[in-house]
């Protein structure tokens, strides 16, 4: 039966409009800010604060996505989402009404905490809806609408700030979220509600403060005009060690840990969550560094070098459609390798691009990027939803994203430590801003390259599963 037949025949297709709505709004959350944040700043003042708009939500996202990929194993997907949606929400409202830079960086964490909910609950509750072949074009679906939503983001954040107010990037949620909430929330039989077991909030704790002082430190390395000083970042580097350390000791020895040990003993999840997180480490950094290359290095436009990564985020989208449809015909570790394949020549291809190189070139580079990433990120996820149990399900999926976002943080704090000890101080020159960035790139590609070689431990095979939602 086709996954079209099984949609038209059934709640799926409203559940799935649900979920990818929510997913879309959370997923341009993220970058619909960009472009309205001069108007913000000059309305509220705090250009200090200026990065702590974006570095909230994504801090606050990814330090609570282990928390509700285990809510979703102990008491079901559908009340960890609904709850999840509705801090979305209402900090969106909140956000809107905002009338200092204080208040809206406060209310962008509360948003960024629901977001952290939203993105990997919607691919569990995909995982549950259907069987393997079916899983992975919906995921190849999931995937593309949240590469639509991260280019969409800027844009729509124009044109609302320009033609309304930029409060309207964040009132717009309330119609659509509560659409997606009613879908989800009338449509979605869970059959995975009130499972036995419980939730180690005290785990939790550790893990989440330990991130956060983690992602504090990573955010202020490498920036000469550093909120922090040097102290208080090695200060917090030392934290988020000793916080890891008990809180792996911790979960050793709870009966309901919140990452059970037992998981990454697994050889599929253990190659995949490395594999990603190196992933993330280089990907994030491209995605930083890459516009900064074309304005401030080639002297280029503003909009250039938005739209520069355009082929990136197309290639992502496409090919993760693609690959949705081929990998329950020829398994997902081809497409895990040859993705990474191309994100390497892509990245060697940017180390290599020059102060006189055609822009081109660099959109072809990216562009093998994005191709690559298409076919590892939906391979990597659906590898991990096919082999462990469906208890285990919301945190198995949750650790690839938080794994991802944690590397991606890492990427951009030592790419940017590594651009920065090229500028000399007192001003940057486009020669010594190039070389800067030619050394990221370099980094990037090694890291990319050691992502292929972790690529080569993952095992083969993906085994059936059932649906057992909806």
């Amino acid at each position: 039966m086709s996954l079209l037949h099984r949609l038209r025949s059934s709640r799926r297709l409203l559940v799935t409009l649900g979920v990818l709505g929510g997913s879309f709004l959370a997923a341009m959350e993220a970058t619909i800010v960009a472009t309205a944040m001069p108007t913000v700043v000059d309305q509220f003042g705090g250009l200090a604060h200026y990065s702590w708009v974006f570095s909230g939500y994504m801090l606050t996202s990814t330090v609570t996505t282990p928390v509700w990929g285990r809510l979703a194993d102990v008491h079901g997907r559908r009340r960890p989402y609904l709850l999840a949606l509705g801090l979305f929400i209402v900090g969106s409202m909140l956000c809107g009404a905002a009338t200092s830079m204080t208040q809206l960086i406060a209310y962008r964490a509360l948003q960024g905490i629901g977001a952290g909910g939203m993105l990997p609950l919607g691919m569990v509750i995909m995982g549950d809806m259907f069987t393997l072949e079916e899983r992975a074009r919906a995921q190849g679906l999931f995937a593309a609408v949240w590469g639509v939503s991260s280019v969409a983001g800027p844009l729509v954040g124009a044109v609302l700030t320009e033609s309304a107010s930029w409060r309207w990037i964040f009132f717009m949620n309330l119609p659509f979220g509560l659409v997606a909430a009613w879908l989800v929330g009338t449509y979605l039989v869970d059959r995975h509600a009130e499972r036995k077991g419980d939730v180690d909030y005290v785990g939790a704790a550790l893990l989440m403060a330990a991130v956060s002082a983690l992602m504090l430190a990573l955010n202020q390395t490498g920036v000469r005009d550093a909120t922090l000083s040097p102290g208080v970042v090695r200060a917090l580097y030392a934290g988020a060690v000793l916080l890891g350390v008990v809180f792996v000791a911790r979960e050793r020895r709870t009966e309901h840990p919140l990452l059970p040990v037992s998981l990454l003993g697994q050889r599929m999840v253990a190659t995949t969550t490395l594999t990603g997180t190196l992933l993330g480490i280089g990907i994030f950094g491209a995605l930083a560094f890459v516009p900064l290359y074309v304005q401030a290095a080639l002297g280029r436009s503003a909009r250039e070098a938005g739209s520069v990564l355009t082929p990136l985020l197309l290639g992502w989208v496409l090919t993760s459609i693609v690959t949705g449809r081929l990998i329950p015909r020829f398994g997902f570790r081809p497409f895990i390798i040859g993705g990474l394949s191309f994100v390497t020549v892509g990245f060697v291809g940017l180390a290599m691009v020059g102060l006189d190189s055609p822009m081109w070139k660099m959109r072809v580079d990216l562009g093998l990027m994005g191709i690559g990433m298409g076919m590892t990120m939906l391979s990597l996820l659906l590898a991990v939803q096919g082999t462990v149990a469906r208890e285990q399900l919301g945190v198995a999926t949750s650790l690839g994203q938080f794994t991802r976002s944690i590397g991606g943080a890492i990427g951009v704090a030592v790419m940017g430590a590594v651009v920065a000890a090229a500028v000399p101080v007192g001003g940057q020159t486009p020669v010594a801003l190039a070389l800067g960035l030619h050394r990221a790139f370099v980094l990037g590609a090694g890291v990319s390259a050691v992502a292929l070689l972790s690529a080569l431990l993952v095992p083969g095979g993906l085994p059936e599963q059932k649906p057992t939602a909806v």
